[in-house]
This record gives C-alpha cells, sequence and structure tokens, in this order.
C-alpha cells in the first residue's frame, strides 16, 4: 500500500427498504444508529441527534422505496476523509443508463422555516435554533461533493459518479424562498416537501431499480489518496481556490469574512473576525483561500503572520514567480505606521503569534514607545482577520488569545464577528488523538489517558531516537513526508557558511544536528524556514519555531528533560531548558505553559501518525503504559 490509507467511512448502512420500515418505530432506529457511532467514531450523539435520525432517516428511506429504490443502500453518517466531518447520507447504487456506480450525497434538514443572513445567499437563519447564521445547506452538501471527489480513489469520475441535494422535508416554498436565491447545481440541488416529486425524479435519474451494495462496498473500500499539504498548492491557491474545499466551518468562516467586507463597504462599518480553531482545523487554508478570493475582487488584502518561517515559505512556494504575489505575504511588525483602514482587509494567521508590542532592535527611536501590537492590526484595515489556536502560544511575550483580541477591539468600538473551527483536518481528522494530547500535557483537565486506538490514526512510541529515524526513513522512502523535532533542551551552535552543522542534538550514541539557521542552502540542508517543506529537512531536528504552523505526513517527536513524569504527574524542569527565550523574564508558570504548548505543537503535526521518544527512562516507561509497546513498523507500506 502506497501513499494511501483505508478508513472506517461510516457509522450505518441499510437498504431503503429495511431502513423504511422504521417508520413506525422511530424511537428505535435511533438508538440503533447511536450504537453504531459510538463503536465506529467512539462519539456519543445527543438527544437532538437521536431525534433527527428518527425524523429523517424514514422519511428518505420511504421516497426511495415509492419509487421502487428499495435496493439503494442508504450510508448513514458518511465520514469525509481525513476529516472529522460526517456526512448524513449517502445513496450509493448504479446510474440507470450507464450502468456505474452512482452516489448522491443527502444533507437532510428538519428546518420548516429559514431565510437569508442580511440578505448574504451563502448564510442563512433558522428560527428558534441557536449558534447564529448557518451555511446555506447547498453549500454545506456542494463542499462535501468536492471534497468526496478530491480524496477518494475509486471515483473515476466524480464529476459524472457524484450528485448532492439538500433536502428540507418538513418545509414548504414559500416558507423557505430566499434559500432559492443561491444557484444551484449538479452538486448541490435543493429540495423541500412541495417538490418531492422533483426529488423522486431526480433519485430515479441517478439510481437504478437493481442497485445493490456493490457500489456501497467500493465507496467505502476505496483508498484515500494521500493529503494535498498547504505549502505544495500555495501557489495555485492564491490564484484558483478549486485547490481547496472548505467544509462546514471552514465555509462559514470564509462566507463570513466576505460578508464582513462587503458590509464594511455598503455602511462603512468596520468587523473584525475571529477565527479559533485547533491544529489541522483548517485555519491557514481558509487564509488562503481569502487571499486569493479577496485579491481577485480587487480588494487590498494582506497575509500577515508572527512566524518568519510560515511567511517564508508562503512568499516562495505561492510568488516563485511573481514578485507582486510574494509581497502579499508580510509580517506582524510591519504594521507599525500604517494609516488607520490603508487595507481592505488585513488576514493575520497564526495570530496566536502576536507580540505585546512590535518593538525590536531595528525600530526607529521615535516608534519605540510603541502600541500594543494587537492595535495595529486592528487599525490596519476596515476587516482584520485574526485565525489562532490559543494552545500554541510558545514565546514569551506572545499575547494572541480570544479574550484579548476582542477586549481591543470592542475598547475601540469595532464590531466582532468569532467563529470556531471544531473539525480535525491534520492527524488524519482524529480529534480523538487531538484530545489525547492535551490531556496528556494537561492543557484540559482530566489527566493523561490510554490510547485505545484510531483507524484514521496512528500513534507509538520508539525504543531509541535511532529507531524511531529508521522507522520514519521507511515512511519517507515510501513516498510521505516525515520529519523529527525534538524539545529545545540541547546548545545550538552557531551556523557557519561553508561549514556542515554541527550535531548538537545528542542523545547516547545517537547524535543529529538542528535545523539550519541560515538563509540559504547548505550542504543538503535547506535554510531554516524551508526545514519543514523542502527535501533535506529529514536530515536535522526541528524545533517549535520551524515546525509550528506546518504538516507533514509522520512526525517524530523527542520529549527532552524539560518535560518528565515523576510522582504520577508529568512536570516542568524549566532548568533543563536551552531555549534562549526562557532564559529570558517569564515566571516559572509562564515557563510552564509555554513549554507544555511547545510540546503540544510538535506533537499535533502529524498527518498520518506521530512517534514519540522520551530520553528519560521513567517518562519513557509512562509513555509506553499509555500507548503500548514500540512496533516493528507503524507506516504502512513500509518494511
Amino acid at each position: 500500500m502506497h501513499g494511501v490509507l483505508e478508513y472506517t467511512l461510516t457509522a450505518f448502512r441499510r437498504s431503503a427498504s429495511t431502513l423504511s420500515s422504521f417508520s413506525s418505530l422511530e424511537e428505535g432506529l435511533g438508538d440503533l444508529i447511536a450504537e453504531h457511532v459510538r463503536h465506529t467514531f467512539r462519539y456519543s450523539p445527543g438527544p437532538a441527534e437521536i431525534r433527527s435520525w428518527n425524523r429523517s432517516l424514514p422519511v428518505l428511506a420511504t421516497d426511495l422505496v415509492d419509487i421502487g429504490l428499495g435496493n439503494v443502500e442508504m450510508l448513514i453518517e458518511y465520514k469525509v476523509p481525513l476529516t472529522d466531518k460526517r456526512v448524513d447520507v449517502v445513496l450509493a447504487g448504479q446510474h440507470p443508463q450507464t450502468g456505474e456506480d452512482s452516489y448522491v450525497v443527502v444533507e437532510l434538514k428538519q428546518w420548516s422555516e429559514a431565510e437569508l443572513w442580511e440578505e448574504d445567499p451563502t448564510m442563512v437563519l433558522v428560527p428558534n435554533q441557536p449558534g447564529g447564521p448557518k451555511l446555506h445547506p447547498v453549500l454545506q452538501v456542494r463542499g462535501y461533493c468536492e471534497y468526496i471527489g478530491d480524496f477518494v480513489a475509486s471515483l473515476l469520475d466524480a464529476d459524472k459518479q457524484l450528485r448532492g441535494v439538500a433536502y428540507l422535508h418538513n418545509s414548504y416554498d414559500p416558507a423557505v424562498r430566499d434559500l432559492f436565491e443561491l444557484p444551484q447545481s449538479e452538486q448541490g440541488f435543493l429540495f423541500t416537501a412541495q417538490s418531492r416529486g422533483k426529488f423522486l425524479d431526480f433519485l430515479e435519474s441517478r439510481l437504478a431499480p437493481e442497485s445493490g451494495a456493490g457500489a456501497g462496498d467500493r465507496l467505502l473500500s476505496g483508498k484515500i489518496r494521500p493529503s494535498r499539504q498547504l505549502m505544495k498548492f500555495a501557489s495555485e491557491e492564491v490564484k484558483d481556490r478549486s485547490q481547496f474545499t472548505l467544509l462546514g466551518e471552514q465555509q462559514a468562516a470564509f462566507q463570513t469574512v466576505l460578508h464582513s467586507v462587503k458590509r464594511a463597504h455598503e455602511q462603512n462599518q468596520k468587523t473584525a473576525v475571529i477565527i479559533s480553531g485547533g491544529p489541522g482545523s483548517g485555519k491557514s487554508v481558509v487564509a488562503l483561500s481569502l487571499l486569493g478570493e479577496l485579491s481577485r475582487q480587487g480588494l487590498g488584502t494582506l497575509h500577515a503572520t508572527g512566524s518568519r518561517a510560515f511567511t517564508q515559505t508562503m512568499r516562495r512556494v505561492a510568488g516563485w514567480r511573481s514578485e507582486r504575489t510574494k509581497n502579499l505575504f508580510k509580517y506582524f511588525f510591519q504594521f507599525m505606521e500604517t494609516r488607520p483602514n490603508e487595507f481592505d482587509v488585513l488576514i493575520c494567521d497564526e495570530a496566536h503569534r502576536i507580540r505585546e508590542t512590535s518593538v525590536h532592535r531595528f525600530t526607529r527611536k521615535r516608534l519605540r514607545a510603541g502600541r500594543p501590537q494587537v492595535d495595529e492590526l486592528l487599525a490596519a484595515a476596515r476587516v482584520p482577520v485574526f485565525l489562532l489556536d490559543e494552545h500554541q502560544v510558545v514565546r514569551p511575550g506572545e499575547m494572541g488569545t480570544v479574550d484579548t483580541i476582542r477586549e481591543h477591539a470592542e475598547r475601540q468600538g469595532i464590531i466582532v464577528h468569532q467563529i470556531g473551527l471544531d473539525g480535525q483536518f491534520r492527524c488524519g481528522g482524529s480529534a480523538k488523538y487531538e484530545e489525547w494530547v492535551l490531556r496528556l500535557l494537561g492543557l484540559t483537565p482530566g489527566g493523561p489517558i490510554p490510547w485505545e486506538g484510531d483507524e484514521n490514526f496512528t500513534l507509538s512510541s520508539a525504543s531509541t531516537p535511532s529507531a524511531m529515524e529508521d522507522e520514519l526513513r521507511q515512511a519517507l522512502d515510501a513516498g510521505y513526508s516525515a520529519r523529527l523535532s525534538a524539545g529545545y533542551c540541547w546548545p545550538w551552535s552557531k551556523a557557519e557558511k561553508g561549514q556542515p552543522l554541527k550535531q548538537d542534538v545528542r542523545i547516547g550514541d545517537w547524535a543529529r544536528p538542528w535545523n539550519s539557521r541560515l538563509e540559504q542552502w547548505q550542504f543538503g540542508a535547506p535554510p531554516s524556514a524551508l526545514w519543514a517543506t523542502e527535501e533535506g529537512g529529514f536530515d536535522q531536528v526541528g524545533c517549535v519555531y520551524t515546525a509550528q504552523g506546518f504538516e507533514y505526513d509522520w512526525s517524530g517527536v523527542i520529549i527532552g528533560p524539560d518535560l518528565v513524569f515523576r510522582d504520577g504527574h508529568l512536570v516542568i524542569d524549566r532548568s533543563a531548558s536551552r531555549d534562549p527565550e526562557l532564559l529570558k523574564k517569564p515566571t516559572d508558570e509562564e515557563a510552564e505553559v509555554l513549554i507544555r504548548n511547545t510540546y503540544k505543537v510538535l506533537m499535533t503535526r502529524g498527518m498520518r501518525g506521530t512517534l514519540l521518544f522520551s530520553t528519560d527512562l521513567e517518562t519513557q516507561k509512562f509513555l509506553n503504559g499509555l500507548i503500548g509497546p514500540s512496533r516493528t513498523s507503524i507506516v504502512p507500506g513500509a518494511a
């Protein structure tokens, strides 16, 4: 198996005729599906979700049976590959004319009425439902179709095989008339109870009565293509947003920004948008999508970060043919002298890296007093956008939190919209692994828990750093991307031009250099800002400052003596850190949070799996107890 993984992609599958029999036994169906969801995805559905299954699924099943499509399979709670998003139903069968596999992705809504949010055709408000505006269901199902088509290899011609519908089976056209203002497409139709006849005609045009289980088997057993890594497609993304498909909250965040920009021009209304989410929730994909779309609209838009590695990589891969494109990528400290609202939109990616002030050693004297950096960023654009993960604050002086940004914005009378990205697109879509890391590091309550496994993600301990490196190299040889990183617990020698990097990271008889600090390639080592993305980076050990913001398929993490297991807990030993930032002013409490956040960042870079090794024997024994002993090979396709 090369470059692919298999996944459990659906919680429950039955023919339409089987499911239609539940129409008089409503309570039994929801409970049965809930049991399968708990077993398959290790997720406990709430009462509202169970009621939704009880009320919606028999309606769809009966529709199918009424037109002779009782053999069509209903794949319920289908998991979108490499994410934690789940589709209500995928109907699987054969096309009535061609006999080829044919699929209909169905988003079921129990809404009886809905209207557009402030005349925005992409967002809707539903009376008596919490949570504010929601993404238009046609856009929601269209995104699912595009994403499934991108990642499921068994779909040989997704444009022909996939269709998407939003079915509002409790509503009539007048009560949701606003929703029809959004143009429909072959992967995004809208039907209501009033248009049931048209819906049934549509189903008959896509699915044959003799459909069996074969199409469902092929979809669920299809290989998952390797992830489209952010850096590799950044150039196309800035010019053509179709390289990435935004799902759920990502699409809602994208549309919220576009809506705010429109309002800023029409009503002279300054708005800040805060988009928060954990690692892999898609913050940077949203950021690049916005940059490409707004730039094409002719709006003055810039992308900025507080990360040199991230900005340099963006400039390199997104602007390698265009100096103009490179100029779209800036640093947070570059807005000290910007006029108020000089830009239409400022996209602040990695906003957890916002510092107290922009002052540095090259700052001119008249600016040294400095105002808060967050105020400079808020002032720079009519719509400043902040994308952040509060658990990635890893340096003293970083203050990018939701509360801080909101406080500074509201103090200036700026309207604030906040969106949470709850999805998981890194770590194989394993929200379970992210929770395991947070509890291990004490960043959420409850204490460490044993790793129970996840088909979408692999976690293993390594017996030695050499064994870890060998395992990761096998992954590299098999066509995956892989990197090895470590806590900042070893000295870091100054790199000298024309000289090999010194092997500073030493554990027993194993030694490797830190990533290069130089601006140019040297002896096969890429510049520091390109360690995570360029060939040759595997041969050096990365630190949090070069790994943060990036992703690779397989990640090896060396836990140094600054985080050790003692007396039943993982504790911080600040004295073991060699990070010059932590040798300065932070209090012990601040240093503890920064070190824990550092390991959180390092442990959540892997898309497919993570290997852990601790230099401390007691800590390694503790990890083995949680994870299980190391294995000969954890990488699919590696010998």
